[in-house]
């Protein structure tokens, strides 16, 4: 039986919707953020050295990292279903979202949730310029034109296409939902119109319902807020 390792708010609600899609068997260990620090309990580390999630386990296996996970479960569960189209460029597709989303996009946001932090954080009043000019510089040399030029690519990536690997929805478009779970905050998505469609049409599906009613919403919100 596969345990889902599930941290509240985290990527690994990806890894329960899909299992929902796979109809894969799993029972959920809930672990809740410190109401203070917002950081995943200790708890976890009697799973993972790291204590971070996702992470599952399945018999005497233990596998960690999203991307990972994706590939275990689909090696052994899925039976054909979410997988690229049987050419090489739809498999190369599939593997290159599946690598995008936390190798290119995920440390951009990063970033920028961590500069959202110092310019917002308390501090003598002497300091503050010093800081948002630093976290100002920093977002016009890097993080804005980096940041905006991977949203053109997604969008236009979007084009003419329902997913992210064409018109059939893949293990790599669930990977990437997380992503766009983020952007979605603070009415990123807005001016983003493929982007927000493909996000909304992910939440609109069963399987993604299912794994909220069973791991609890998914509210990056309130990480930003703490």
């Amino acid at each position: 039986m596969i345990t889902v390792h599930h941290l509240e708010n985290s990527r690994s609600h990806s890894t329960l919707w899909l299992l929902e899609e796979l109809g894969a068997e799993y029972e959920i260990e809930l672990y809740k953020r410190d109401p203070v620090t917002r950081l995943a309990p200790a708890s976890l580390k009697d799973v993972h050295p790291l204590g971070k999630s996702p992470v599952i386990t399945d018999g005497d296996i233990t596998v960690a990292e999203s991307g990972t996970i994706v590939e275990y479960l689909m090696r052994h569960y899925s039976q054909g279903q979410l997988q690229p189209a049987d050419n090489e460029q739809a498999r190369i597709d599939y593997s290159y979202f599946l690598h995008y989303a936390e190798g290119t996009m995920m440390p951009l946001m990063i970033i920028n949730l961590l500069l959202s932090r110092v310019e917002s954080a308390k501090m003598p009043f002497f300091i503050k310029p010093i800081a948002t000019g630093i976290t100002g510089k920093l977002r016009e040399a890097y993080l804005t034109p980096n940041t905006q030029m991977n949203l053109n690519f997604l969008e236009e990536r979007l084009n003419g296409r329902q997913w992210f690997t064409g018109d059939t929805l893949t293990a790599a478009d669930i990977h990437m939902s997380f992503m766009l779970e983020g952007l979605s905050i603070g009415g990123t998505l807005d001016n983003l119109p493929n982007l927000k469609s493909c996000h909304e049409r992910g939440k609109q599906r069963p399987a993604y319902q299912r794994a909220v009613e069973r791991g609890g919403p998914l509210d990056l919100a309130a990480m930003r807020r703490s």
